[in-house]
């Protein structure tokens, strides 16, 4: 009784040849225990690993290729038009004499009748007028603000809403100091057997004189339309003023209401390669915008005589704290990447084992600290990575006169993009808590977003006039008929099956920045691709250049989609 009772006190000493039974009987049943999960998580991979692959691939359905039903003698013609010498020859003549025109925009272009640079938009109309006598003698043409050419083709079926297509009339302009490095004359179009050349082709001329060639082809064929088309080109695109598109969309804002357009399709990005697959990624989506601009004043004086700090350096420390606290990779649910990334994991066969593993285990950026999908994905690098990352970069710096006078009034201008899931009070937010540290550290005072003035011994931070916050995202759906659907089937019946449709984002602003209320179904996308072009044709710099196989199969994009919405049993 007492023996028993001592082996089974939790006090008692054991005995040494018990305590290493008992250590033996231990590790033997966690051997066990760990063989035994082991069989059991391998059968259950085996299940979950076919679960995953139909759960993949429900994230990312392909629609079937959707050719245009409507048949006729002169449509089918001008199909095989499409698809000529004749066509292409016509076609580039076309385009280089589009780029020809220089319409050029200036950021510091005055008042429209005022300053005469905005002139040359004049010559621009007059060309697209001269070069397309069918959509100019059938669609009906309103010139808003003086150089916003609205075009609209009346469908015969009023309770449809309309399609509408954009583009922009205006090009970056070319430096004077640059014109040396051009391979050829930026002005010129000069075609060299697969490219146009010059400033403007690829941005963004080659929509804007494809589309008007597909019209111009479909009421030569023949065409009439049930649904409203609607065409709407601005010319300020590339400065942002709000005088082309900005007063474009609210004519059709007025005239068709809220969400009164069925779809709206304005440049953006095309078709690309990735882990193995060849993928068109409309862009359903856009980063925000917000320019900050940073203003510091402190005393002046004679510099020989400078303190141990003055504005420029405390500038130069404040920027310097700015690059040193980058934002994070997250992405957020709505975020358009990451419905590309689960395409990639459903349809690629060379998507990253690290990324497939991740996927179905990620949560909401919102949920986390760290976000371990965006953090791996952004191991791509800095282009993938700003996909879900909002950007900064100062861009502007100003301070000082003459060498011998301290700085009383510097100044710098940060550019920031803003993921996809945050706001423009996220990058307010974290400029003011580092402004306010520099400023302690320097006895100024912070003025962070507000009417005050500027004052002596400060820092002031302001938003600048550009600020939009990260647009809508577009429905992706395909179940039943639906825009991105149509645009879909349009795409892969151009190209054939092995082309992936997956969402996208533009990290940049387009003029679609205007036409939030008019429809929830905005896509920004190139539908012409040349599957041995490399880059995005030079856009905004030297050599600027357009395919002439893209541009061709963009007018055939473009004939078939309004065709196919036309079509769609959609309102």
């Amino acid at each position: 009784m007492l023996e028993k009772e001592t082996l089974l006190s939790p006090g008692a000493p054991e005995a040494p040849r018990t305590r290493k039974r008992r250590y033996w009987l231990h590790l033997t049943g966690l051997l066990a225990a760990v063989l035994l999960l082991r069989f059991i998580c391998d059968a259950l991979d085996t299940v979950s690993w076919r679960g995953y692959e139909d759960w993949m691939a429900a994230q990312c359905p392909q629609v079937e290729p959707l050719v245009p039903s409507q048949k006729t003698p002169f449509l089918e013609e001008m199909d095989k038009y499409l698809a000529s010498n004749k066509f292409r020859n016509e076609s580039i003549a076309r385009m280089s004499g589009a780029v020809q025109v220089p319409s050029q925009s200036y950021d510091d272009l005055g008042p429209i009748g005022e300053d005469k640079r905005w002139d040359i938009m004049y010559e621009m109309a007059a060309y697209l007028e001269k070069t397309f006598p069918l959509v100019h003698s059938t669609l009906r043409l309103e010139k808003v603000n003086t150089h916003g050419l609205l075009y609209t083709w009346e469908g015969s079926n009023r309770s449809l809403k309309p399609t509408v297509l954009m583009a922009h009339q205006d090009v970056v302009p070319v430096a004077e100091a640059t014109v040396g490095q051009w391979t050829h004359p930026p002005f010129e179009g000069f075609y060299d057997g697969e490219y146009i050349w010059g400033r403007g082709a690829e941005d963004d001329k080659t929509n804007l004189i494809g589309i008007l060639e597909a019209v111009e082809l479909l009421i030569d064929a023949g065409f009439k339309p049930a649904r409203t088309l609607v065409l709407s080109f601005g010319f300020d695109e590339e400065i942002g003023r709000g005088q082309g598109a900005g007063r474009l969309a609210p004519v059709l804002a007025d005239r068709y209401g809220k969400d009164g357009a069925a779809v709206v399709v304005d440049e953006g990005s095309g078709v690309y390669g990735a882990w193995g697959s060849t993928f068109a990624v409309p862009g359903v989506a856009e980063k925000g915008r917000i320019d900050v601009e940073i203003i510091i004043r402190m005393p002046g004086g004679h510099s020989s005589v400078p303190p141990p700090h003055n504005g420029i350096g405390v500038m130069s420390e404040l920027i310097t704290m700015i690059e040193a606290n980058p934002y994070e990779p997250r992405l957020y649910s709505e975020n358009p990447y990451l419905g590309f990334l689960k395409c990639g994991a459903a349809h690629s066969p060379e998507f990253p084992p690290t990324l497939r593993k991740l996927l179905p285990t990620h949560r909401d950026a919102a949920c986390h600290k760290k976000d371990k999908l965006a953090l791996e994905a952004a191991k791509a690098g800095d282009v993938i990575k700003y996909l879900f990352t909002t950007s900064q970069a100062p861009d502007v710096i100003s301070g000082g006169v003459k060498s011998n006078a301290l700085p009383e009034r510097t100044r710098v201008l940060v550019n920031h993009r803003v993921n996809i899931g945050e706001h423009s009070s996220d990058v307010k937010a974290k400029l003011t808590d580092l402004a306010e540290t520099v400023a302690k550290k320097h006895n100024l005072t912070v003025h962070a977003f507000t009417d005050e003035a500027e004052t002596p011994l400060s820092i002031t931070l302001r938003a600048g006039t550009l600020c939009v916050e990260p647009a809508p995202v577009t429905p992706t759906s395909v179940e039943g008929v639906t825009p991105y659907s149509v645009l879909s089937g349009t795409t892969r019946a151009l190209y054939g099956t092995d082309l992936l449709m997956a969402p996208g984002l533009t990290p940049g602003n387009t003029d679609t920045r205007y036409y939030w209320d008019l429809t929830r179904h905005i896509f920004r996308f190139n539908p012409g691709w040349d599957p041995e072009e490399e880059g995005i044709g030079n856009i905004h710099t030297v050599n600027e250049k357009a395919s002439v196989l893209a541009h061709i199969r963009a007018v055939q994009w473009y004939s078939m989609f309004i065709r196919n919405m036309d079509e769609a049993s959609m309102a």
